[in-house]
């Protein structure tokens, strides 16, 4: 889309942008946000730590991860909640907010049935409710980014993506950290209670938010679709199923490739390579952090809570760069950021154990990370079509994730290659005194995820190219 007043100073944009923030329906974006996040480690790092303790083996546990493909095929599911209104709330809330309080209310109950659970017993009923809130916790993903979309203009989507990814690191802390705490003053059963409980927070900020209008717009293909099921002497029934078939599965891939067309290719292509350099550079993060010698309190403090913290700054920032520049740039600056603080791990890794170089590192990382996925957000947020927001925007969110997480698994051999002796192992160990024969593999490892920032950068550049020239300006921003 084209950027949004173009006539205003910088000043005065950023003005605007920073009373967004202010903004009644930005709160409760904060508090969505929280609502989104909670349950994600509780199927994940909080859930593998309860289970490890209980003596469950780390292949059932490596095996049990697989219930979080529910977030990264959430798009299968997301025509339902373009198409289908839940009854009764749905006509008393509006379509968005009666998924939402369907999904919470399915999140809360698994947190309460799997605090009842005793893994030394069965591993079963953990698995079957597990998967339960993953589910559930990716369908209310759905709900809160189509209300998020619909809910303000484009200019406003930084802002709200901001908000969103502040509530949620703060939902990662509560999950994380304060789910261990409890469990060690008390128990497993009563930190997944606990957590079944905050789910209120979200509840109480999907009853509170304003409806947002629902589209009843004709969508492409439509009419062709009634007449061919007049050709075939449908029954009224079996025509209006097949009607609805394609509004709900076909429609919204065919609205998206009729907007952009062939450049349609280079926008998936852009928003699956734009967070890869994070996704298979984070992996190996922990691991670097160990091998140069920091040990769990260190990485606590700096990584897991000073982080969350510079990271939700790089996200506000984010969302007043958006205003300001606009989206297409924004989104350039942020993929050179991420890319270029991949470097710093190098940095790091010659330093050695230096509190101080972690603290930078830490900063430059996680400011650039919450300031590009800001940007990237706001930039999917736009590309919708508010028909099928719930399925282009997981289609989108499925395709950002997926590349990073395929090549993310390759991380480990790649360390591990080039730690071996000989070659560039040993070169690297002469050149630089502060690398050690555990930390030596990762200067090339980290000097690979940079570049892998190339590609996005160069389709950021080409996108904005083709706007100047007047190609068609949705495509381009």
């Amino acid at each position: 889309m084209s950027e949004p007043n173009e006539q205003r100073s910088m000043g005065e944009k950023l003005a605007h942008a920073w009373t967004v923030y202010t903004e009644r329906r930005t709160f409760i974006m904060l508090l969505l946000g929280f609502s989104s996040g909670l349950p994600f480690l509780l199927v994940f790092s909080t859930l593998s730590l309860w289970l490890r303790e209980a003596g469950v083996s780390r292949t059932e546990i490596g095996l049990m991860s697989y219930v979080g493909l529910a977030y990264t095929i959430k798009f299968i599911w997301a025509p339902v909640l373009d198409q289908l209104r839940v009854p009764v709330l749905g006509n008393l809330l509006g379509k968005r907010r009666a998924w939402m309080l369907v999904a919470q209310a399915g999140v809360a109950l698994s947190l309460v049935i799997m605090s009842f659970c005793d893994p030394h017993v069965s591993l079963t009923p953990i698995a079957i409710f597990a998967l339960m809130l993953a589910f559930s916790s990716a369908t209310q993903d759905i709900a809160i980014d189509a209300w998020r979309i619909e809910a303000a203009e484009d200019e406003k989507q930084g802002a709200l993506a901001a908000a969103y990814q502040l509530g949620y690191r703060v939902a990662i802390i509560a999950s994380g950290a304060g789910a261990l705490l409890i469990a060690e003053a008390v128990s497993w059963h009563m930190a997944y209670l606990a957590m079944a409980a905050l789910m209120s927070v979200g509840v109480g900020a999907a009853l509170v938010a304003p409806r947002v209008a629902e589209s009843e717009a004709p969508v492409v293909g439509e009419e062709t679709i009634e007449r061919l099921a007049r050709r075939l002497h449908l029954s009224s029934e079996a025509g209006s199923a097949f009607e609805w078939i394609y509004r709900a599965v076909f429609a919204p891939f065919i609205d998206f490739f009729s907007r952009f067309g062939w450049q349609a290719l280079i926008v998936l292509a852009l928003i699956g390579l734009y967070r890869v350099p994070d996704f298979v550079m984070g992996v190996m993060a922990n691991p670097l952090y160990i091998d140069i010698g920091f040990d769990k309190t260190e990485i606590a403090g700096v990584v897991k809570l000073f982080g969350v913290w510079m990271t939700i700054l790089g996200a506000i920032v984010g969302g007043l760069a958006i205003a300001g520049l606009g989206t297409l740039r924004a989104l350039l600056l942020g993929a050179l950021a991420a890319s270029l603080t991949n470097f710093m791990f190098i940095w790091l890794a010659m330093r050695g154990h230096d509190l101080f170089g972690l603290t930078v590192t830490i900063s430059a990382e996680n400011l650039s990370g919450g300031f590009a996925g800001t940007c990237l957000i706001a930039y999917m947020s736009s590309l919708t079509n508010h028909e099928f927001t719930a399925t282009q925007y997981a289609l989108f969110s499925s395709v950002y994730a997926l590349p990073g997480k395929l090549l993310g698994g390759l991380s480990g051999y790649m360390v591990d290659s080039w730690s071996a002796p000989g070659g560039l192992h040993d070169t690297l160990l002469a050149a630089a005194p502060g690398l050690t024969a555990k930390t030596v593999g990762y200067v090339p490892f980290f000097a690979t995820t940079g570049l892998m920032g190339l590609p996005a950068i160069l389709l950021i550049l080409y996108l904005l190219y083709a706007r100047r020239r007047s190609v068609p300006a949705e495509a381009a921003d």
